[in-house]
């Protein structure tokens, strides 16, 4: 039986691409995270991943850092988060992901995360930093537990490994729309449209592209190619400084949602 997630790109398919928003949890506080990611599944959101702050996130460029930096002194930490989760849980029916580094989920135990996530009403989680082919007691866990999963891939990613990826995403594949770090870009990589190509040929489960996208134009040109466009650092970005004041934020995200429209 499919969850929340595979079930939105299931009920999407044919109609237009999902918008899958990104938002630091306790950032710039916890109330205030929780305003932010209301108001993205109010305004135009079909899913939201939340980001576990980690001290070290290799993935992320400067504008999460500093979102994460932040977060982690408001008090972010692993049970605090699934609490975040499971409020925000029972306000929605929209899927809701959390984003985590493996170092979190390893000490907090791979069954007790997978099992406490699901309880919080988490669909699924996403570790940028845990390799495929470290993956598999993970996928074990979170497969026992109901938790969907999703591994990541790059232009670079040839086609065996897409293959591997993609079996071992029940959610979506996650495609990086460039190499390098987190952060808003001023345009679309020309490699994308063959990358994602490989990738169709390669795999069969839905494929989301993130990082770099900033704008309602790059949202329309990735959506052109994927199930899903994922965005991250541009949303934060407008939170920084006051998290409390949203209307940029929700224009934002009402724009983008409105530029997947077919």
């Amino acid at each position: 039986m499919a969850g929340r997630l595979r079930g939105m790109f299931d009920e999407l398919r044919g109609k237009r691409p999902a918008l899958i928003t990104y938002a630091t949890g306790y950032y710039p506080d916890r109330d205030a995270s929780s305003g932010v990611i209301r108001a993205m599944l109010e305004c135009g959101a079909d899913a939201v991943e939340i980001g576990l702050p980690f001290s070290d996130p290799v993935l992320d460029g400067k504008v999460i850092q500093e979102s994460s930096k932040v977060a982690l002194e408001a008090g972010a930490n692993t049970p605090r988060m699934l609490e975040l989760a499971e409020e925000l849980r029972a306000g929605t029916e929209k899927p809701i992901m959390v984003m985590s580094y493996y170092n979190p989920v390893l000490k907090y135990g791979l069954e007790s995360f997978a099992q406490d996530a699901v309880g919080a009403g988490i669909d699924a989680a996403i570790i940028p930093d845990l390799p495929i082919e470290e993956m598999s007691p993970w996928k074990r866990e979170c497969d026992s537990a109901g938790l969907e999963t999703v591994a990541f891939c790059s232009e670079t990613t040839d086609r065996a490994r897409v293959k591997r990826a993609g079996d071992l995403s029940s959610g979506f594949l996650y495609c990086t729309s460039l190499l390098g770090t987190t952060g808003p870009r001023e345009g679309v990589s020309v490699e994308l449209p063959a990358f994602i190509q490989r990738v169709r040929e390669n795999a069969s489960c839905p494929i989301a592209v993130g990082l770099g996208i900033s704008s309602p134009e790059q949202c329309r040109q990735v959506g052109s190619l994927a199930d899903g466009v994922i965005v991250g650092s541009a949303l934060v970005q407008t939170i920084s400084g006051n998290g409390r004041d949203l209307e940029t934020l929700k224009r934002m995200v009402k724009e983008m949602a409105a530029s997947l429209l077919i």
